[in-house]
């Protein structure tokens, strides 16, 4: 099969309020907790629409306390055709803790969800702000996902994700050795999360920017892409509840609009484009 010269996948982590619970330790601000509610809302609907208008494929990874919480919303999602994959049960950080079993049942009560859902398990897992723990790449090797969306050893290229890998104090770095999880990278440059979003603490973020240029920078990557990798993965990482306000939606309805004016391009879900670069590059 003919690979496309360029793929886009579109990512949304459908967070709602659990980013505000179990990132921002927000239980009792519930001011915060309506903007993880216009997600629910607002956002969700009026992106659909838009992948609709534009018949292109989208893949959202959602929490499986979104499912739980949200079910009606989540449901619709489903329905009308996106992906639904992995992002954890509760949103919360495992990097830097040594919880396994934790872990684990967070991870398992999310695929349960996702299963309750959708009829099938995930294949595919976005971590909490993009970090592992130890146990993490043990884990989803484990229950069989084929790919994931987290690291960042390259813009562009997927490859298969390393374990074992050492960073002694006194020695030289080692890569460790591949596994059978692909990896389709990301970046903070292609997020909608710090450049657009207000948080009073931990971290604290500003937001405040000329929203024009990150749009711009999101293109000029594309292009970037487009010109210099063949066969390149650019993955966008969104937020229904941070994009999906309406000043925002016509600048994304413009991106998509030129992405797909560009010759062979094709827009996937990240099952697809895992599965595609790993016929491509068998191990």
């Amino acid at each position: 099969m003919t690979r496309p010269r360029a793929t886009v996948c579109i990512a949304y982590h459908y967070d709602a309020v659990s980013t505000w619970l179990w990132v921002y330790d927000s239980w009792n601000a519930p001011t915060r907790h309506t903007r993880g509610l216009f997600g629910v809302v607002e956002g969700t609907p009026r992106l659909l629409d838009l992948h609709d208008r534009h018949d292109i494929p989208s893949t959202w990874h959602v929490p499986g306390h979104t499912i739980e919480s949200f079910p009606e919303s989540c449901g619709e999602i489903h329905d009308r055709g996106p992906d639904i994959e992995h992002h954890g049960w509760t949103h919360q950080r495992f990097a830097g803790q040594d919880d396994y079993e934790a872990e684990r049942a967070d991870f398992e009560r999310g695929v349960d969800a996702i299963y309750d859902l959708t009829g099938r398990k995930p294949t595919g897992y976005s971590s909490t702000a993009w970090e592992f723990s130890e146990h993490t790449l043990d884990i989803l090797l484990d229950l069989g996902f084929e790919w994931d969306s987290s690291q960042m050893a390259s813009d562009f290229n997927p490859y298969y994700v390393r374990r074992g890998w050492e960073a002694p104090a006194d020695g030289p770095y080692e890569w460790g050795e591949e596994t059978d999880l692909v990896e389709l990278p990301v970046s903070w440059q292609r997020d909608d999360w710090p450049p657009f979003t207000f948080t009073w603490a931990n971290p604290y973020m500003m937001a405040f920017v000329d929203e024009a240029s990150v749009f711009r920078k999101w293109r000029d990557a594309f292009d970037w892409m487009y010109d210099n990798v063949d066969g390149g993965v650019f993955v966008l990482t969104l937020h229904p509840q941070v994009i999906g306000q309406a000043h925002r939606l016509s600048r994304l309805d413009d991106l998509l609009g030129h992405m797909r004016s560009k010759p062979d391009v094709e827009f996937a879900t990240g099952e697809e484009a895992a599965r595609a670069w790993r016929e491509a590059n068998p191990r």
